[in-house]
């Protein structure tokens, strides 16, 4: 982000264009003063099964069934959390208008956040979008360019839900329809009083909002969600997850995530503790709340923070956090490869438990909890990677993860801000392309592509100051070409840069030895870390290839820190790769010693 000496001029970038943010005077007046979004909505999306005529969303008469929103959770008033922006779904009834054709209008819309998220579709049969105004409480604006996938052809690795028919004038179809939440930065600071659309023909908008969930937290742990797998199933049972956190704070909330679900998910309580050995606690577990409830029904494709709760969480420590789930859960949003063992307890609520004698089962990976944000604090720094920064091979239950003892690095000097470290690794992720497509129940958890989870993965984790990225041998060993990847890293920098953030690459490691890591992928590894050591797209290189690699053949690990399948470093390698990061760079962008 530039700004000029009198701040009269701001150039934001966004999706790799600079879009100028000028003062409310020199853009033209005389417009009818901005009304809130539900007095323009203009368009019926949703109709009952039985009277599908009294919608229609796309122009040829389809539309939304009821139905299918209704069992997804997506009820008329219900406030959504997506990508951490709370968005209200319409509260009108199916036949009644619920969406905005966007068309220039002046909408007014209040708060100070990072970014400003809409709950859109198009319906022009592919992306539909284009350029608006965001005007602030100084008088100054600036632009932003929203686009929106098609309800019927999107990606559905990016939406928010998805609902297995659309409803037509010749009857209902087995044919899905998607629903997407997109966030734009804001001038950090500034209040915002009002927002333009574009002018798109075939963009609809049902919500917006100012996202403030995550300002004036710091993420002491996270996860991404890899895919929507089988589970249990589990009825009236607990489950007692275990994280350990970098940041510690006077305060705590978790983040709970539904997903790539198609259906709500109902959790009866939960609470937070510090671990003494497995399943129990040093004290007793605090009960957690939500919106002042001691449980939350989740809907499909959404989040649920707990409230702010007192409780002293310390850093480099495992938590367990708890909850029940009295229902049927069958399937879930799950982290697969969690390195940690976590625990399922015999049927019932024991959530206040601080003993481990009703927690008989052990799991392996991590169901819905998705983050752990303590009060304060100086912001995260978060990893985006596969299976190395997951932590595939380090010790279970010894937290020996590189982004571990990155965080302990932190933790123990003065010269940069002590911020929280986030692991945003996916076993067996790639950057280009997606291995879960995003719907559905899979046995595959290796998730959406980097590009596709950068949004939910990064720019929705509180107060993100800096994102580096190390990602694509796994592209490469499946035949995608230095080339495709490099599109792909240049993407995500973009993508950060545009939301002020500072991004740095870090170089792909050698795997000689490895049945898919043959000479030609290893060219290809040696053109993406040629362009990565380059510099002129990240604000700086961790060059992770030249500390592990054997000098004497440079293709290979050093055996020392191999693992033993000459892809993943072991132990000692994952802490040779976080001992070898210069911490300055972590400082984000425009900040100084």
């Amino acid at each position: 982000m530039r700004r000029c000496v009198r701040g009269i001029l701001v150039v934001l970038a966004l999706c790799g264009s600079l879009v100028p943010a000028v003062s409310a005077h020199a853009a033209g007046e005389g417009r009818a003063a901005p009304v809130p979004l539900e007095r323009l909505f203009d368009n019926v999306a949703v109709s009952d099964d039985g009277s599908p005529g009294r919608a229609d969303f796309d122009g040829s008469g389809a539309s939304l069934p009821a139905r299918d929103l209704s069992a997804a959770g997506w009820t008329p008033g219900r406030v959504l959390t997506v990508q951490g922006a709370r968005l209200t779904w319409p509260k009108r009834q199916p036949g009644e208008r619920n969406n905005v054709r966007a068309a220039g209008q002046d909408v007014r819309i209040t708060g100070r956040g990072d970014a400003l998220a809409f709950l859109v579709a198009g319906t022009a049969g592919t992306e539909a979008g284009g350029p608006g105004t965001v005007t602030y409480a100084d008088g100054t604006r600036s632009g932003y360019r929203l686009t929106a996938p098609d309800w019927l052809t999107g990606p559905l690795a990016t939406k928010a839900v998805a609902l297995p028919h659309i409803n037509t004038p010749g009857g209902q179809l087995a044919r899905q329809a998607r629903l997407y939440v997109v966030t734009v930065p804001l001038v950090p600071g500034r209040a915002v009083t009002s927002v333009r659309l574009p002018s798109a023909a075939g963009l609809h908008v049902f919500a917006m909002s100012v996202r403030t969930a995550t300002l004036g937290w710091t993420g002491s742990w996270a996860t991404a969600t890899g895919g929507y797998a089988a589970v249990g199933p589990w009825t009236d049972r607990t489950l007692r997850l275990v994280v350990h956190t970098s940041a510690g704070g006077p305060r705590v909330r978790v983040r709970f995530d539904n997903t790539f679900a198609a259906a709500p998910v109902r959790i009866g309580s939960a609470t937070v503790a510090v671990q003494a050995t497995g399943a129990a606690s040093r004290s007793t577990p605090v009960a957690l709340s939500f919106g002042g409830a001691a449980g939350v029904t989740i809907p499909a494709g959404a989040q649920a923070y707990s409230d702010p709760l007192g409780f002293s969480v310390p850093a480099d420590t495992n938590l367990l956090v708890s909850f029940h789930l009295p229902g049927t859960v069958a399937a879930a949003p799950v982290h697969g490869l969690a390195q940690q063992r976590s625990y399922v307890s015999e049927p019932g609520d024991h959530t206040a438990e601080g003993a481990a004698g009703a927690y008989t089962s052990v799991i392996t990976r991590w169901p819905l909890l998705a983050g752990v944000d303590v009060s304060g604090g100086p912001g995260s720094v978060v990893l985006l990677g596969d299976s190395i920064t997951d932590g595939d091979k380090s010790t279970v239950d010894a937290n020996r993860r590189w982004p571990n003892v990155l965080a302990g690095r932190l933790l123990g000097q003065d010269a940069v801000p002590r911020y929280g470290v986030l692991n945003l690794g996916v076993s067996g992720n790639r950057v280009v392309t997606d291995r879960y497509t995003g719907d559905g129940v899979s046995t595959d958890t290796a998730g959406v592509s980097a590009l596709n989870r950068f949004d939910r993965d990064v720019l929705a984790q509180p107060s993100t100051r800096t994102a580096v990225v190390f990602e694509g041998i796994n592209d490469l060993r499946w035949g995608t070409t230095a080339e495709q990847v490099i599109a792909g890293l240049r993407e995500l920098a973009a993508r950060g840069h545009a939301r002020g953030l500072r991004m740095l690459g870090a170089t792909i490691l050698p795997c000689e030895g490895e049945a898919r890591c043959t000479a030609a992928v290893d060219a290809e590894r040696a053109a993406v870390n040629a362009w990565i050591r380059d510099g002129e797209v990240f604000d700086g290189v961790l060059d992770f290839d030249a500390v592990v690699r054997d000098p004497g053949r440079p293709s290979r690990m050093l055996p020392a820190y191999d693992s033993g399948d000459h892809l993943h470093p072991g132990d000692t390698g994952l802490a040779t790769l976080a001992d070898s990061v210069d911490l300055r760079l972590l400082r984000p962008r425009g900040d100084r010693p």
